[in-house]
């Protein structure tokens, strides 16, 4: 036999050989763990992030994708500070992470600000091409893609539903971050609701928050106002405090709407908009792409086509509101 022939210089160096290869197999296996980070502009302990992240996560386990087997998650928290999200961006940079995955639009500009390389996949961005985060849907053309929720869209038609639901309203505050998307998101989203109020009759309050520390001064002014109704703004950072919003505008007796479920879960009347657990689950797809080596350049931005109104009944009956039959029946869910 060819191995009895072996000199024993050979043979230990054939047997050091043997040894090492599935070490070597097994270090090179471990180097290819894709690190993930996650850059969110909330606190790991608020509701709506967590619901979020989660049905992230769960996304990904479908695709095959485990933490701790396959993928490494790194997630960085901004606590409802904004300005804190440039600072994380640059940690997971510097952390080496393959992809980033941006809850909001505020946390992709922050990444897309950190870094044109390494590629990031957002979650519910409002409009990334005003946002200056692709050069369109079909075709992102950098390193960002990911999904949208179409929050400057729907502006018009949570007024509506507001009026429909609170007979003879008239006077409704806009409780807004002016600073949550670009200057020209913004102005598109106000110049839309302002629209909406001529057509439907009202007026309208526009009221200011940067952060949970501006709520009580803003419901201050919404009373001082004699506002009969709260229309909460897209904002990353009011979608964080969603539960503080709605206990403070029962406490104002003011029916509010929100734009997503979270708002009517935690104690808001109403909300309408896209399902963002879903969403989010659903924009594990495109992460999982990326990890098999496709472009964010190359990935279509997706936009949902499904949106929910959910009813809290609980809170109609508190503010002494009667919801129709025929209005329960084209909810989609219903909170006794």
């Amino acid at each position: 036999m060819r191995f009895a022939c072996l000199k024993r210089r050979e043979f230990i160096t054939f047997i050091g050989l043997a040894t090492a290869l599935p070490l070597a197999v097994h270090a090179q296996q471990a180097a290819k763990i894709p690190r993930i980070g996650i850059l969110s502009p909330g606190r790991p302990s608020a509701d709506p992030i967590i619901n979020n992240i989660n049905s992230f996560l769960q996304g990904l386990r479908e695709l095959g994708y485990t933490e701790g087997q396959n993928v490494t998650i790194q997630p960085e928290f901004a606590e409802g500070n904004a300005d804190r999200l440039s600072e994380l961006a640059n940690k997971l940079i510097a952390a080496k992470v393959d992809v980033i995955v941006a809850f909001s639009t505020t946390a992709a500009r922050a990444a897309k600000q950190a870094t044109s390389t390494i590629p990031i996949v957002a979650i519910a961005m409002a409009d990334p091409v005003a946002d200056g985060l692709v050069a369109s849907l079909a075709r992102p053309g950098g390193n960002v893609t990911g999904t949208t929720f179409l929050g400057p869209e729907l502006v018009a038609k949570r007024l509506q539903l507001l009026q429909e639901v609170v007979p003879g309203l008239s006077r409704v505050a806009v409780l807004w971050h002016p600073q949550a998307y670009s200057e020209r998101t913004m102005a598109g989203v106000v110049n839309g609701i302002e629209v909406a109020a001529r057509t439907l009759g009202m007026q309208l309050q526009l009221v200011p928050a940067a952060s949970a520390d501006d709520f009580a001064g803003a419901f201050a002014a919404m009373s001082s106002e004699r506002a009969e109704g709260l229309f909460v703004f897209p904002s990353p950072i009011l979608f964080v405090e969603y539960r503080r919003i709605a206990a403070m505008a029962a406490e104002s007796r003011l029916p509010a709407i929100g734009v997503a479920r979270e708002f009517a879960d935690l104690g808001g009347l109403m909300s309408y908009g896209v399902n963002l657990s879903d969403l989010s689950r659903g924009t594990a797809a495109h992460l999982g792409k990326i990890l098999q080596g496709a472009k964010p350049a190359d990935l279509p931005v997706e936009q949902p086509t499904a949106f929910e109104l959910v009813i809290n009944l609980k809170t109609a009956r508190e503010l002494g509101l009667t919801i129709s039959r025929d209005f329960l029946l084209v909810a989609d869910d219903v909170i006794e």
